[in-house]
């Protein structure tokens, strides 16, 4: 578990940064009792999620991806954001212009907590895009019809979810790459660093001379790169760094 110390570290660190990012993954929405969707908590009637959020899985059975993105919203519908969301939308708020969030996340509590400056590099699960016309909406209504369509062309529409297979938009790369260049320092939440390209952003952060933080519930393949690793649920640990 993170000491005193580390914390107390931490904090100053924060305190004399000019320009922060902030990279969250599982880990934080985990503590809003979100599952992971992968591993054992991804098992879904013998599926895994790598079966199906695949374009291939979609073009092949869009009938049976919608039935399990349908389950996933239930049960994320039923999640709050817990302290370390609503601490990072302090900082955001203290910050202004000097902040930035990049999360990992498909599930929307960062923006349910009222986090508005960040990119959701792998989508949004209360977002669908049109198969047709590419129109991306909000669409919140549970369960969405099994094969639901664009009102614009009347195409079948999908999950607005970067699926296996699939690259990340271009727009939040570049915005990515931007705040990683300008931060002094990178916080790292919940996220284990292996899944690329946000497993890079720590080396990024790191060759341009910021500080990196990572808070993790146990070690990582970055644990040995960032400046001070804290250990412990994000949800005790964040709101303590303010």
């Amino acid at each position: 578990m993170a000491t005193h110390n580390q914390i107390l570290l931490a904090r100053n660190h924060l305190a004399s940064a000019q320009n922060v990012t902030i990279l969250t993954g599982a880990g934080i929405s985990a503590d809003s009792g979100v599952p992971t969707f992968r591993g054992a908590d991804g098992l879904w009637r013998n599926f895994r999620a790598e079966d199906l959020a695949t374009p291939e899985a979609f073009e092949r059975d869009p009938r049976l991806v919608w039935e399990w993105y349908n389950w996933r919203r239930e049960l994320i519908a039923t999640k709050q954001p817990n302290p370390a969301h609503d601490a990072l939308v302090t900082l955001e708020r203290q910050w202004t212009d000097r902040m930035w969030l990049i999360t990992q996340n498909v599930d929307g509590l960062h923006r349910t907590a009222g986090s508005e400056r960040l990119s959701e590099i792998h989508g949004n699960i209360w977002k669908v895009r049109c198969t047709g016309c590419g129109v991306i909406s909000e669409n919140r209504e549970i369960p969405l019809p099994t094969l639901p369509t664009c009102r614009l062309c009347h195409a079948l529409l999908r999950p607005h979810i970067v699926w296996f297979g699939e690259s990340l938009w271009e727009e939040d790369l570049r915005r990515c790459d931007e705040v990683l260049r300008a931060c002094d320092l990178l916080l790292v939440i919940g996220t284990s660093g292996i899944v690329y390209p946000a497993a890079g952003f720590a080396s990024v952060a790191k060759d341009v001379g910021a500080v990196v933080i990572e808070i993790n519930l146990e070690s990582t393949p970055q644990s040995d790169l960032v400046d001070l690793s804290l250990q412990g649920r994000a949800k005790d640990l964040v709101p303590l760094l303010l």
